[in-house]
């Protein structure tokens, strides 16, 4: 998920290791959590596989050399890749990671973003199905957080469907 947000913030703007901390910590805390111990690794592998480049490296506020990245073409390929992916995965992981594409849908095409939004909505509704085969907690506490946990996966699944609505009302233009 990582690699997906890196990638997909450097679509908009070249950054140095540190401001891309900063933007993934602000735009996707309640996705993934980063540090620097796995950013700038990552900006290396990045790089060592074409996906990036160093646009130009500036002075930062202690001496130091600040690498400024940009992606390149073969990074967007791979953006795109990531994107349109759907991996098995565990719900919450599901649920973070689709978060994180939905925050770079203006770099899609409607119809993209559409089955990326239909997608979800199926695995949103295998959730409830699978709720529903289970048998429910008698404690009340657990079967309330249970009866949160369907709300939202159904406040979830009205959500996508508007989406999809105003995704329809583009390509329709």
């Amino acid at each position: 998920m990582l690699e997906l947000a890196t990638l997909g913030l450097l679509q908009g703007e070249s950054l140095h290791g540190y401001r891309l901390k900063q933007k993934l910590e602000l735009f996707m805390s309640g996705c993934i959590s980063v540090n620097y111990g796995s950013i700038y690794p990552l900006l290396r592998r990045l790089e060592q596989k074409g996906l990036i480049y160093i646009v130009k490296e500036k002075e930062g506020k202690k001496g130091s050399l600040r690498k400024i990245y940009n992606i390149t073409d073969k990074g967007r390929e791979r953006w795109k890749e990531k994107m349109m992916e759907h991996p098995h995965e565990s719900w919450v992981h599901a649920r973070s990671r689709f978060m994180i594409k939905f925050f770079f849908f203006s770099y899609l095409e409607p119809e993209e973003r559409i089955k990326l939004l239909e997608n979800r909505i199926i695995k949103c509704h295998l959730r409830l199905e699978d709720r529903e085969l289970k048998e429910l907690p008698t404690d009340s506490y657990q079967s309330s957080a249970w009866e949160r946990c369907c709300s939202v996966i159904q406040d979830e699944i009205n959500w996508l469907n508007r989406q999809i609505k105003l995704e329809g009302k583009l390509i329709s233009r």
